[in-house]
């Protein structure tokens, strides 16, 4: 089986949006992008308001699936991660350090706002996020169009 550990880390990498798929009380889906920041290919960092559909999802069903891919490619060149994850609205000591970590990689990318703490808590109208991945799959180019591989990352 051929290891498509580097592939995945790469689309992670030279990615901005993630899609994010939830799921409200009754099971009906939602799919959104939201900017992510990322740590160790696993924590998932977006910002978002509480009031939005997904965070709500998030609030009835905190597992979530998260897929990134790159729209620009010709057909047959895709490249995509796709993951499962359980999500949550952020807090005390987590949401101290994701800040950080969201305003950092914000900053590395260009983005002119800066994220502080304050940024995140009420009554400002955003909050920050994070999906924690379970597991993590990819495209397999040498299979069927639909045919998923397992990375380890």
């Amino acid at each position: 089986m051929t290891d498509f550990s580097d592939m995945a880390r790469g689309v992670i990498e030279s990615n901005r949006y993630m899609v994010l798929g939830t799921a409200d009380e009754a099971g009906v889906p939602w799919v959104t992008p939201v900017w992510y920041a990322q740590s160790d290919y696993r924590r998932f960092i977006w910002v978002s308001s509480p009031d939005r559909r997904h965070s709500r999802n998030v609030r009835a069903r905190p597992e979530v699936s998260i897929v990134i891919f790159d729209s620009q490619v010709p057909v047959g060149d895709a490249r995509a991660v796709y993951m499962s994850a359980r999500a949550e609205e952020l807090s005390g000591a987590e949401l101290e350090r994701d800040v950080a970590l969201f305003d950092a990689a914000g900053r590395a990318q260009g983005l002119t706002r800066r994220w502080a703490l304050e940024d995140m808590l009420a009554p400002s109208p955003y909050r920050l996020y994070r999906g924690t991945v379970s597991q993590h799959w990819v495209l397999d180019p040498d299979s069927s169009p639909d045919d998923r591989a397992e990375v380890t990352l």
